[in-house]
């Protein structure tokens, strides 16, 4: 994994922090507290916000599941993370818009927003730090997972084959970028990958998912796995606003390598031509009129 960067050495984009986090920036999380938790007893639990258990039925229910409980590895499918414990149960985080994981002695001064901390038997606090509560913990039982299953294949451990794709995306009139962007179609790509992924593959956003060649198809997911893989190995994207820092506080760099994503008015590198902003089911979408057809 590549090196973090101190957070005072980012540009801007501050106006567009609502899109992380994503496949990388969980991936990258979850490599950072998987030698943190894996093996350790949980033995301190405390929701600080409702709506941070609201997955549960009741936010007791996430501090009774897990105390006491070991941890005996982390996954993640999607921007989903799932820890495996002990008791048969498993524990699920999802960051939202603006959730971040943080890793800190437990007499360290809690930043504002910390709703969720779980404190290890080696003494590590683990801390979910969400502004905007979008984010979630809940701690469930086999049959309860079911819920957290209606996910698509992973887009960097399950890609489908470009065949498979052309099927799924067949007869679908809904823009490109909306069907990368559905949890159920591909999991893990949001806001900014998925720009980058279609600049790369050389398609418009804009372009229905059913109006794609068979090559349009292959090149898109030629280009997932390089994007997303480059996106971890540079920790991330953290945005001006620093809604997304790694665990120990750095910052993921993956920004200054954006080919699209966030900048409306600059050239293209590949070709030159300005690039573009639209808006695509609320949501922002940068492309390069030259590259992407």
């Amino acid at each position: 994994m590549g090196q973090s960067r101190r957070t005072g050495d980012l540009p801007g984009l501050s106006g567009y922090g609502a899109a992380v986090p994503e496949l990388p920036e969980v991936e990258t999380i979850r490599r950072h507290l998987e030698p943190v938790l894996t093996g350790r007893r949980l033995v301190q639990v405390e929701i600080r916000h409702p709506r941070t258990a609201r997955r549960n039925i009741h936010p007791q229910d996430v501090v009774n599941r897990l105390t006491g409980a070991v941890v005996e590895g982390i996954r993640r499918h999607g921007k989903f993370l799932f820890g495996s414990l002990d008791n048969g149960m498993t524990w699920v985080t999802h960051l939202g818009m603006s959730g971040r994981m943080s890793v800190a002695p437990p007499n360290e001064t809690r930043p504002k927003h910390t709703h969720f901390t779980a404190l290890t038997d080696q003494g590590d606090e683990v801390r979910l730090i969400d502004p905007r509560t979008f984010g979630f913990v809940a701690v469930v039982t086999p049959d309860e997972l079911a819920r957290f299953t209606d996910l698509g294949p992973d887009a960097l451990t399950g890609l489908p084959r470009a065949s498979a794709l052309g099927r799924a995306l067949a007869r679908r009139t809904a823009p490109v970028k909306s069907l990368l962007l559905d949890q159920r179609f591909l999991a893990g790509l949001g806001n900014i990958y998925a720009d980058e992924v279609l600049h790369r593959a050389g398609v418009r956003p804009t372009r229905p998912g059913g109006g794609l060649s068979a090559e349009e198809v292959k090149s898109i997911r030629h280009a997932v796995k390089p994007i997303l893989t480059a996106g971890i190995a540079a920790g991330g994207t953290s945005l001006g606003d620093l809604a997304y820092l790694l665990p120990d506080g750095g910052a993921g760099d993956y920004l200054r390598r954006l080919r699209v994503y966030g900048r409306e008015g600059d050239h293209c590198r590949r070709c030159g031509t300005v690039i573009e902003r639209i808006v695509i089911g609320g949501r922002s979408s940068f492309y390069c009129p030259g590259c992407q057809k």
